[in-house]
């Protein structure tokens, strides 16, 4: 006969599970009162969500951020759970757009290191690395539902909507197959949780309305999403304006990665210091000619990973937009605007090792080139007063632009 519990070590069992619950209703929830049965089923739906994402492990390594790295079999990554995935293999990889030079690793400007790769620790050949996901992590969203995705309004129209606040460079009017560009890379002070600061590459296409796709990739910091203020190797994609599809790196199925030495949401380490040493990562976006789908790569030649063409409508095509530059959110959460910095939390106008920038951004043409931007390239910034933008050319970084500031100043209110 098997053995059963007794009933003092089955009640002391129940006891422990009910205490477990309420502390974390009481953290998940603490300005409303504690309702089990709602709480009970948000936590369910919060343990459902991590058993998705967090993947089972070869190994896993641990960040000197605290972050765990977990190296997950390649055909076990997220991407695969995607209905249309199923059964899918990672390609090899693509043919790289002519013109493209791989950078040196020892270039001076730096590649921009992952901090938790400082160990010398690295993922067995054949798997990816891919941050855990938290509790906490879950926790800080709006809600479980939008865990891992931005909100509405991300990409810059003719005018400000959402507090997202923008000073960017773009090219339009062409039929463009990926964008590439050195960005330099610092650690902006954030003011809110529920705000972020970011640099990054966008590749677009459709209208703005609910048809808009995007591919967009760059550092960002957004203590919501990491639970800290380090600057992070970030990428996202959407194809219905951010509504219902897309998500940050992993956090959903649909990017493939083929990398086992870089982690999508990873801290970046060294960042530029303010007159002292600057450093950049450079990204490139492109279309693959052969096979239709948008390849991922970081600094010295790192491919990353890709983008099926099937998860898109119009950039199943070609983008129609290129756009470069720095966002913020700006919630007045004080009643007026935020100090939440852009770039460097420095004007353009203050120059090289004070103001952030970007530098060599060049486009992929329909015969897969990279060349440098026409004419038609544009800066423009939503606020110039809380964060600017100011763009030349010159013989070693081609076309560039310095961008950013300090939001809220006696100008900026």
């Amino acid at each position: 006969m098997a053995a059963s519990a007794s009933p003092s070590s089955a009640a002391l069992a129940l006891l422990i599970a009910l205490l477990l619950l309420a502390g974390w209703a009481s953290a998940a929830n603490q300005t409303q009162g504690f309702r089990p049965r709602d709480e009970l089923r948000r936590y369910r739906r919060v343990q459902a969500l991590l058993r998705r994402l967090n993947k089972p492990a070869l190994r896993t390594i641990q960040s000197p951020d605290g972050d765990l790295i977990d190296c997950v079999a390649a055909h076990l990554q997220p991407a695969f759970d995607h209905p249309r995935l199923r059964g899918h293999r990672p390609l090899d990889p693509p043919v790289r757009p002519k013109g493209h030079h791989r950078r040196r690793p020892n270039d001076t400007a730096g590649a921009g290191a992952q901090l938790w790769a400082a160990s010398g620790e690295s993922c067995p050949e054949g798997s990816v690395p891919i941050r855990r996901t938290t509790e906490a992590d879950v926790l800080r969203a709006s809600s479980v539902r939008r865990f891992g995705r931005a909100p509405a309004a991300r990409v810059r129209r003719d005018s400000v909507a959402g507090g997202h606040e923008h000073a960017v460079g773009y090219v339009a009017g062409d039929e463009y197959y990926g964008a590439k560009a050195s960005i330099n890379v610092w650690a902006p002070k954030v003011s809110t949780a529920s705000e972020f600061s970011l640099s990054q590459i966008w590749v677009i296409a459709g209208s703005f309305g609910n048809d808009l796709n995007t591919i967009e990739a760059g550092w960002q910091v957004s203590p919501q999403l990491y639970g800290d203020n380090s600057p992070r190797f970030f990428t996202y994609w959407t194809t219905d304006a951010y509504q219902t599809t897309g998500c940050y790196n992993l956090l959903c199925s649909g990017f493939i990665q083929t990398n086992s030495r870089i982690a999508m949401g990873a801290a970046i380490s060294p960042t530029s210091a303010y007159n002292a040493g600057q450093f950049d990562i450079s990204l490139l976006v492109w279309k693959d000619p052969n096979h239709g789908n948008w390849w991922l790569e970081f600094g010295s030649g790192e491919l990353v990973g890709y983008w099926p063409s099937l998860l898109f409508s119009h950039l199943a095509s070609h983008a129609s937009m290129v756009q470069f530059g720095g966002e913020v959110v700006n919630t007045r959460a004080s009643g007026s605007h935020t100090a939440t910095q852009m770039g460097s939390g420095h004007f353009a106008g203050e120059g090289f090792g004070r103001a952030s920038y970007f530098r060599n951004l060049e486009v992929v043409d329909w015969d897969n080139s990279l060349v440098p931007l026409a004419a038609g390239f544009h800066v423009t910034a939503d606020h110039p007063n809380c964060y600017d933008i100011q763009g030349g050319v010159n013989a070693v970084w081609g076309n560039y632009f310095y961008y950013g500031g300090p939001g809220r100043n006696v100008r900026c209110t």
